[in-house]
């Protein structure tokens, strides 16, 4: 029988009262949209817990009158049947508080940067780069969230050799970072003439945003590179030099934008790019000391391995780290199905650590 942590639900009791007192005072704004947020998610598992200890007077009330030698006959069997529904009920919510209770990545509220490359395939790669910028760009847009592009890469008939954006929004992180990896594709080229079917692939990265207060970057260890933007863009990108590639010498670490005309945003640009890099850095080596300690996870973020096949063909998209497939492809490169992946990638996770917390 699974016992939940009282103590810690007592302290999330307390701290939803807390909130919901401050709120009702005269707040500043930031003040207010930031427990407001707090409130918000804190209510559901508020509910929960109070939902289950609820439940559980119930059932104990009911096991009371069914021990009793003085209850009729007809009253203990109605009694036995709803103490049953309510072990039902409370098993649910013994749930459903257990993943609430589960310690949340610090990043999963932040927003997020998207880098997607092409990886072998040559044009057909390129091409595949761009579907998954487009599908992600439309599941951004289904979510209410945006999409900003920071730099790009064309490829030579369509695509993107390189193409990394700023995904904002509620959560991205925590949907996005499973999606780090090595995407295939399987299918006919329009370039093939012989009607067969190509394997090509993109590397897809997903790293958090991250502020000054997350990570410290030394101005000493940079070197900034201004230069004149390249690609189209009429006139003004002959004039100024706008374009900014950063270093970070102690990593070698390399970031360059040229999207914007002002070399001020593309300075401010880059260094979130760098700082997201650096941040994720440090994560990487964190994780393998942890999977050097046990299993890696679903979600570790090993860009090195193919995590998901897109088959063409057979119409049918498999993950690989769950084997799962479903035949909704031309959904899922729409950003309409992907929930169906994504959800299925975190429900498996959540598993995995409600798993690891129950051997500790």
């Amino acid at each position: 029988m699974i016992v939940l942590p009282q103590q810690k639900m007592d302290a999330l009791l307390a701290r939803h009262a807390m909130v919901e007192s401050e709120l009702a005072t005269g707040l500043a704004p930031d003040a207010y949209v930031r427990l407001s947020r707090e409130f918000a998610e804190l209510s559901p598992v508020v509910e929960a817990i109070r939902a289950y200890r609820s439940t559980d007077k119930e059932i104990a009330e009911l096991a009371a009158l069914i021990d009793d030698s003085g209850t009729d006959s007809e009253v203990r069997k109605l009694a036995d049947v709803e103490r049953h529904e309510l072990l039902q009920r409370k098993e649910a919510l013994t749930q459903q508080i257990r993943l609430a209770l589960l310690p949340k990545d610090a990043m999963d509220d932040h927003n997020a940067i998207l880098e997607i490359r092409a990886g072998t395939g040559g044009d057909e790669a390129s091409l595949f780069a761009g579907d998954l910028f487009r599908m992600y760009e439309r599941y951004a847009a289904k979510q209410g969230w945006k999409t900003e592009i920071l730099s790009i890469s064309e490829g030579t008939k369509g695509g993107f050799k390189e193409i990394v954006a700023e995904v904002r929004g509620r959560g991205v992180f925590a949907k996005l970072k499973f999606e780090s990896g090595v995407h295939r594709v399987q299918r006919v080229p329009d370039t093939e003439a012989s009607g067969r079917i190509h394997t090509s692939a993109a590397t897809v990265a997903v790293l958090p945003e991250v502020e000054d207060v997350d990570i410290h970057i030394n101005e000493a260890d940079l070197k900034i590179d201004t230069m004149r933007a390249g690609g189209a863009g009429g006139q003004h990108v002959n004039k100024t030099e706008s374009a900014i590639r950063i270093t970070h010498v102690p990593s070698g670490i390399v970031v360059a934008v040229q999207e914007e005309r002002s070399q001020h945003k593309n300075r401010a640009k880059a260094m979130t790019m760098l700082r997201a890099k650096l941040y994720d850095q440090e994560r990487s080596k964190r994780d393998a000391e942890r999977a050097a300690e046990r299993r890696g996870q679903v979600g570790s973020g090993d860009r090195s391995e193919r995590i998901r096949t897109y088959n063409f063909p057979q119409g049918r998209v498999t993950d690989h780290r769950i084997n799962l497939t479903i035949y909704k492809l031309p959904q899922v490169m729409e950003g309409e199905a992907l929930d169906d992946i994504i959800d299925a990638l975190v429900t498996e996770h959540q598993a995995e650590l409600l798993a690891a917390e129950s051997t500790e």
